[in-house]
């Protein structure tokens, strides 16, 4: 098949194990900066274009690797592929939702979903009711455009909460207020979900000194036993925003496993470090099987077409 990794940074290890992982079983990989394509919007020909002159319609398919700062173009893009009916391993829509932190704790609340108490609001004005929502402080202040830890402060005291608050809403910056799970220790779980299983999962721990668990913070990763009540959490909230990939953060709380985020575009350094598992293999193994793909038979080979089916991932 010819499939397409719409990324930006062809040097970082998740987009080079992904491109590995498709060559090595067989396909045509093509690395397509999002930044060098653009769009034709005709109802007889549309069209998507690559700086180098290329016409990239006969794709069969696209991996969204779209970075925070370019997720409006980049859902167009991926919208437009969906268009010409080139597969997309997560789609345009579960991409744009799973963005807004707000909107995706709001569908995650809505279906059911353990998230941590969180606050919303327009004003400053309502700065003190918001920190009371959340059981007061300590407090997480998050900004709604942050991401990988980035623009996640934590409000120590109640006074440092209004003055993180206050500073953000000066900036004219969306935030979230949510209760700190002091039990979680700086402990925090990424459940690797494709195609509705868990393929892999680590422990995160924070760096000393820090609170964040994120790997781009510091923080370091192990592998962990997970519960059957913590991967049930994490498929269906993969569900719920409609990803076929998604790396899902839960924390362990008193009052059980509680959703942080659910992130499009997971990164795979940390989780197939610890682990051991292609999960960049299994990335490609979804799209063979949304595609209904076989590799081809060896010319010696008397095996039946049955026998080329991919194994599933392991839990």
């Amino acid at each position: 098949m010819r499939i397409g990794l719409l990324a930006s940074n062809p040097d970082l290890y998740s987009n080079q194990r992904i491109m590995e992982a498709g060559a090595e079983r067989g396909h045509r990989m093509s690395f397509l900066d999002i930044r060098q394509c653009y769009m034709k919007l005709d109802p007889n020909e549309p069209e998507v274009h690559y700086r180098d002159g290329r016409i990239l319609n006969n794709l069969d398919a696209v991996i969204p690797r779209i970075r925070p700062s370019q997720t409006f173009y980049g859902c167009a893009l991926t919208r437009h592929f969906e268009s010409l009916d080139v597969f997309a391993l997560n789609g345009s829509a579960a991409i744009s939702q799973s963005r807004d932190k707000l909107f995706s704790l709001q569908l995650l609340q809505q279906n059911g979903l353990n998230i941590p108490t969180s606050g919303f609001a327009n004003s400053p004005v309502d700065t003190n009711e918001l920190i009371e929502m959340v059981g007061g402080a300590p407090l997480i202040v998050k900004l709604l455009e942050g991401t990988q830890g980035r623009g996640v402060v934590l409000a120590e005291t109640r006074k440092a909460g209004e003055s993180v608050i206050n500073a953000f809403k000066s900036l004219k910056a969306n935030l979230l207020v949510q209760e700190f799970i002091r039990e979680a220790q700086g402990r925090d779980l990424r459940l690797f979900v494709i195609d509705g299983k868990v393929v892999a999962a680590i422990q995160r721990e924070a760096a000393p000194g820090e609170f964040r668990a994120n790997i781009h913070q510091g923080g370091t990763a192990s592998v962990v036993k997970v519960t059957v009540e913590e991967k049930r959490l994490a498929i269906k909230a993969a569900k719920v925003l409609g990803l076929k990939v998604a790396g899902v953060d839960i924390i362990r709380s008193k009052k059980g496993p509680l959703l942080l985020e659910v992130n499009s575009s997971p990164g795979l350094e940390g989780i197939e470090s610890a682990t051991r598992k292609d999960v960049a293999g299994a990335m490609i193994m979804s799209i063979e099987k949304a595609l209904k793909w076989r590799p081809p038979i060896a010319a010696n080979s008397t095996a039946p077409a049955g026998d080329a089916e991919p194994s599933a991932p392991e839990d």
